[in-house]
C-alpha cells in the first residue's frame, strides 16, 4: 500500500468520526447535515472547476460525491491536502 493511499485513508477514518461527533451534538441533526452535504458537494464541484488554478482536479466519481457528501468539506480539504503533500 503506497504512502498516499494509507494517509488518505487514515485521514478519511479521522474525519468521519469527528462528523459523526458534531452531527450527534447537534441539535438540528437533519438539518446540519443536510447543509453539511450540500456544501461538501458544492465544494468538490468548485475544486473539480476552478482546481487547475491550484494545479489539482479531483475526479468526479461515485467514491468522492458519496465522501463529500457524507463527510462534507472536511473531506475535501483533506482530498487537497493530501495531493498537495505527495
Amino acid at each position: 500500500m503506497s504512502e498516499k493511499s494509507m494517509a488518505f485513508k487514515i485521514s478519511a477514518a479521522i474525519i468521519t468520526i469527528i462528523t459523526l461527533f458534531y452531527y450527534l451534538k447537534r441539535k438540528n441533526k437533519i438539518l446540519s447535515f443536510l447543509i453539511g452535504s450540500v456544501t461538501g458537494f458544492l465544494a468538490l464541484v468548485l475544486l473539480n472547476r476552478y482546481g487547475g488554478y491550484v494545479d489539482y482536479i479531483p475526479p468526479l466519481n461515485l467514491f468522492n460525491i458519496s465522501a463529500s457528501i457524507v463527510l462534507g468539506i472536511p473531506y475535501v480539504i483533506t482530498l487537497f491536502t493530501i495531493n498537495l503533500i505527495t
